[in-house]
């Protein structure tokens, strides 16, 4: 009995008992062990974060959704099409908030066929109407998916893309066979021509050609636990990947256009470019391009007319702060203290082991704190209330290498 207790089943090697490294503490509690899980995937996130400094600012992403009937399985609380499409608005949202300059398309496939229900664009309020019009309604879910269809439609609508953009395609797969017309490794190999990163997102379980896939185009391979470690996959494709070093550094031209309010008297009211097909009724405001003039009624948006670039200020300040994030905060060992967290005024307590301190402003912040400026707010709230440190930093700002 004593030389059979150490023996294990094969499917019981791997298994890792995570309950085991949450213990209490002296007082029976266990909000220790939690900090020290937090605080390890702060830093390995942060750590990641420093080696990739090199980013790909201005992004394509195109969204493959698994329309076929493996999406009606339970497993995933009410059905898995539910809480995908629940997950998938939200990190659209996030998606064009954190990357303004970038774009966005939307692919579904079912009965072994692909269809593009979004064109690649940066109106969230569009991507989210067509993904409830074509995504929304469980009687759509039928058939097979098709990977080889959907990577041939990805590839014809990306490759054409100028050579300093990032090309990513995204599949949420729930199914565990493809149906596909041709020979699959043929279009992988054209993805990687291609210069395509492709990661899978898989709601069941491990497939070879799905592996295989993200393996040959440097993309990710991921498989689900619940509905929450789902929604943090996929909110993981909201920081730009890491751009190759053979690909170099090319200048983009961009238009910064004003919002204008022309006379109706001396040009009349006319319809934006971007409405040009709508009923929407024609209008003297809008947002004209420097270049060739043509009236838009948001931003950012490429112009039909002449292929620039249109944004504001906030929007590329929002895609800046990627390439300069902010530091990690220095961990104190600190004894005795009376002081309290510069964010939310919680008290420092002398044995809390987990107490940063921003290196520019020296202001002391709490664990939760800390991974909330670095995760959400890309800012320290000392370093932006002092006026002087807000000045050296908009002068000179860190090199990013």
């Amino acid at each position: 009995m004593d030389e059979e207790e150490g023996n294990e089943y094969r499917w019981e090697s791997g298994y890792e008992k995570t309950w085991e490294a949450i213990k209490e503490d002296d007082d029976g509690l266990i909000d220790s062990a939690v900090a020290d899980i937090i605080q390890k995937s702060k830093r390995k996130r942060q750590e990641e974060r420093m080696q990739n400094a090199r980013l790909g600012m201005m992004r394509h992403l195109i969204l493959v959704l698994d329309g076929s009937d493996s999406m009606l399985d339970q497993d995933l609380k009410p059905t898995r099409h539910l809480c995908t499409l629940k997950i998938i608005e939200g990190f659209i949202e996030e998606y064009i908030d954190q990357n303004p300059i970038s774009q966005l398309g939307i692919i579904v496939t079912r009965d072994k066929r692909a269809t593009m229900i979004s064109e690649l664009g940066g109106n969230a309020k569009k991507h989210i109407a067509a993904l409830k019009e074509h995504f929304g309604n469980q009687s759509s879910l039928s058939g097979e998916p098709s990977l080889m269809n959907s990577l041939n439609l990805a590839i014809n609508s990306l490759h054409m893309l100028p050579a300093h953009t990032s090309r990513e395609v995204v599949f949420i797969m729930a199914s565990l066979t493809t149906c596909d017309p041709g020979g699959i490794h043929f279009t992988i190999q054209n993805a990687v021509e291609t210069q395509l990163c492709c990661s899978v997102i898989a709601l069941s379980a491990e497939v070879y050609v799905f592996k295989k896939l993200c393996q040959m185009t440097g993309g990710k391979f991921n498989i689900i636990l619940d509905d929450k470690h789902f929604r943090d996959i996929v909110y993981q494709f909201v920081e730009p990947l890491t751009v190759s070093q053979q690909k170099e550094a090319s200048l983009v031209k961009m238009g910064f256009p004003h919002h204008l309010n022309i006379d109706e008297k001396e040009a009349g009211s006319t319809l934006c470019a971007c409405h040009l097909d709508s009923q929407k009724p024609p209008a003297t405001i809008g947002y004209f391009c420097p270049q060739c003039h043509s009236k838009y009624c948001e931003l950012p948006v490429e112009c039909s007319v002449c292929e620039l670039v249109l944004v504001s200020a906030l929007h590329f300040a929002k895609s800046y702060r990627h390439l300069f994030p902010i530091p990690p905060f220095k961990q104190l060992n600190v004894q005795e203290t009376s002081a309290s967290c510069f964010a939310c005024a919680k008290l420092l307590k002398s044995q809390d082991k987990y107490i940063y301190e921003c290196q520019r402003c020296k202001n002391l912040y709490c664990l939760d704190c800390d991974v909330f400026i670095h995760d959400s707010m890309h800012l320290c709230p000392g370093c932006v209330s002092d006026q002087n440190l807000l000045t050296t930093q908009i002068d000179s700002p860190p090199n990013p290498s």
